[in-house]
């Protein structure tokens, strides 16, 4: 079946033609499979955005090579295909947004592929059904919330057809509840549609129900695993500066403390079970 995407020994440089060039991106090798709900955290300039833009062809590396279905990305030719392939949703919602009516700006991609009118309004419907937008087609974009606005902009990358969507910190501008609508879209999408999820994030409680987790600091990868083997790791989260589930914190204290406990706890749910046991 192959991967969805291959990064294989990527290397990419900002000012790489001056004297005071850097590596955000330094000799990293990953493979996401198809299906597959990957979740990149990072604290801030550690190179998990910029490897975002390379899954889409947004930026070729300066040195590897990014494959996404089989396709080099440093090959001009396939720019089309890997874009149809793997879409991109990045964290303001209002720079996402083109037209002044909800149905018409998730028409948008569709029409810039060439698609059928009758094929749009079918795969429109079909987009706004699945973030639970349909009652809004209508609407005037500016008038929805902000996870409203966000749902709305997943729905134009969805009604593309694409087999994976990368999320570059789609809730970094949102409130609690948006958060919360939007996680539960990209769930959502990832469990009954199989379509292949990276999701960047600064937002521990957004791990938790990944796949598989990679941690990134100065350009490389640092740490790789299961929510529950990144998350035991609290000092080390610390270290490179992140955080982990507040829950998770709070059975790691515990634990120091003398209480026999688990440390890998990673919902409330899961905590409550513990205790009262």
């Amino acid at each position: 079946m192959g991967y969805m995407i291959e990064c294989d020994k990527v290397i990419y440089r900002y000012n790489k033609d001056e004297e005071h060039s850097f590596a955000a991106v330094d000799g990293v090798d990953l493979k996401v499979n198809k299906g597959e709900f990957l979740v990149v955290l990072g604290r801030n300039g550690s190179g998990k955005s910029t490897l975002a833009k390379h899954m889409n062809a947004l930026l070729i590396p300066s040195e590897g090579t990014v494959f996404v279905e089989g396709l080099n990305t440093s090959d001009e030719e396939n720019l089309w295909k890997i874009r149809n392939s793997a879409g991109m949703v990045f964290q303001n919602p209002d720079n996402q947004i083109v037209a002044t009516i909800v149905e018409e700006d998730v028409a948008f991609g569709p029409e810039n592929l060439g698609v059928p009118s009758a094929e749009i309004r079918k795969r429109v419907d079909e987009a706004l059904d699945k973030v639970n937008m349909s009652e809004y087609k209508r609407h005037a974009p500016h008038l929805l919330s902000g996870g409203q606005k966000q749902r709305v902009a997943i729905a134009g990358i969805l009604a593309m057809r694409p087999n994976c969507i990368v999320f570059d910190e789609p809730t970094a501008m949102l409130d609690p509840s948006g958060r919360r609508e939007v996680i539960r879209t990209i769930k959502d999408i990832n469990k009954n549609y199989g379509i292949t999820i990276v999701l960047i994030t600064h937002y521990m409680e957004e791990v938790v129900e990944a796949d598989r987790v990679i941690v990134m600091d100065k350009g490389k990868i640092v740490m790789e695993g299961t929510p529950r083997e990144i998350f035991k790791n609290v000092a080390t989260m610390k270290e490179i500066g992140l955080d982990v589930p507040q829950v998770t914190e709070i059975a790691y204290e515990l634990k120091r403390s003398g209480i026999n406990i688990d440390a890998d706890i990673l919902t409330i749910d899961e905590m409550v079970k513990v205790l009262c046991q």
